[in-house]
This record gives C-alpha cells, sequence and structure tokens, in this order.
C-alpha cells in the first residue's frame, strides 16, 4: 500500500512539474508580447466576427448597415453618440482654414490603404522607396487605374453630398408675421408643414373673424 502511495505521488509530481513548466514557457510567451496584445487580439477577432457577419447578410440579400443599427440598444446609441462627439467635437464653423482642415481629416480617415498595391511599388522602387535628401522621387509615381477609381468616386459622393446642401431662405417682407423670434419661426414652419392641411380652415375662419 506504501509502494502504491509512492508511486502515485511520484505520478502526482511529475505532473505538477509538467504544468508548472507549460505556464513558466506561457508567462514567458506573454512577457514577450507587446503591451497591447490583447486589445490588438480581440480587435481582430471583432472584425474576422464582422466579416462574417457582412457576408451573411450580403448571402441573404439583408442591407449589413441596416442589420446592425436594429441590434443596437436606444441606450447604446446614445452613448456612442456622446463618446462621438467628445472625440470629435463639432466647434461649427470659425474661418475657412479651419474648415478645410475638417475636410481634409474627416477624409483622410475615411482612406483605407492597399497593402498589396504598396508592397509590389515598395519591390518595384527598392531603395528609392526610402528616399534621402538626395533622392529625386518627386513626379515619377504613377497612380494606378483602381487608385484613379477610387478617387473619381470619391469626388463624385462629395460633389453629391454638397448639391444636398441648402442655403438659409432670404426673409421673405410679404410673408405674415406669426411668430416672436426665430426659434418659434422654425417652430411655427414644422407645425404649419405637419398640421397645417387640418388647421387651413380654422386659420381661415379667424382671419376673418367668423370663427365661432
Amino acid at each position: 500500500m506504501l509502494e502504491i502511495n509512492k508511486k502515485t505521488l511520484f505520478i502526482l509530481q511529475n505532473e505538477a512539474r509538467k504544468l508548472n513548466h507549460q505556464e513558466v514557457v506561457e508567462e514567458d510567451k506573454r512577457q514577450k508580447l507587446p503591451s497591447n496584445w490583447e486589445a490588438r487580439k480581440a480587435r481582430l477577432e471583432w472584425e474576422l466576427k464582422e466579416e462574417e457577419r457582412k457576408k451573411e447578410c450580403a448571402a441573404n440579400g439583408v442591407d449589413y448597415k441596416r442589420a446592425k443599427l436594429l441590434e443596437i440598444s436606444a441606450d447604446e446609441a446614445e452613448r456612442w453618440e456622446r463618446k462621438k462627439k467628445k472625440k470629435h467635437p463639432d466647434t461649427g464653423f470659425s474661418d475657412y482654414a479651419a474648415a478645410q482642415l475638417r475636410q481634409y481629416q474627416r477624409l483622410t480617415r475615411q482612406i483605407k490603404p492597399d497593402m498589396e498595391e504598396y508592397e509590389k511599388e515598395r519591390d518595384k522602387q527598392g531603395e528609392k522607396f526610402y528616399p534621402t535628401s538626395d533622392t529625386l522621387y518627386h513626379g515619377t509615381h504613377v497612380p494606378s487605374t483602381e487608385g484613379v477609381d477610387r478617387m473619381v468616386t470619391d469626388l463624385e459622393k462629395q460633389i453629391e453630398k454638397r448639391e444636398k446642401y441648402s442655403r438659409r431662405r432670404a426673409y421673405n417682407d410679404d410673408a405674415d408675421i406669426d411668430y416672436i423670434n426665430e426659434r418659434n419661426a422654425k417652430f411655427n414652419k414644422k407645425a404649419e408643414r405637419f398640421y397645417g392641411k387640418y388647421t387651413a380652415e380654422i386659420k381661415q375662419n379667424l382671419e376673418r373673424g367668423t370663427a365661432v
């Protein structure tokens, strides 16, 4: 009985040593990883899931953005909007230089680099790809057809968006004044747009003085 216990103890000690060794190896691997590895890993896993979801929606003929929005609660949407405004606050128009900078930053955030094209260009240029003060590289780059198409598509989207903007209507001297300030005027316009057809007869009677 004692001999069996010794064998069991020996086996357990070996297993413990193996587990300890494995834990030491894993701990060493974790220490050698970058400090933001866990966040990067979680981000990659999230991106893979999103890609799978996009393919699934495309296969079923469902709009991915609409399907995603349907899963977001009102509280999450408000929290996301607050976070977005805090990160990119809308300071309004101050001058044209600031507006141009904001436009540039917005457009550059949308750029998704083509890594395959980047690697091809790097292999093609060799040492010239990393210019120094003695390198004459400016003007030698010829954009690809796909790059030009992307630029044209983006410009067309900008033009389409710009056309949707509406100028502020000029003040009409002949219009009836039924407001006390600009905020009240906006409210009255909204009320007229939604309920005007129901209150037109009442309004006419009040103007004629024949309302009961």
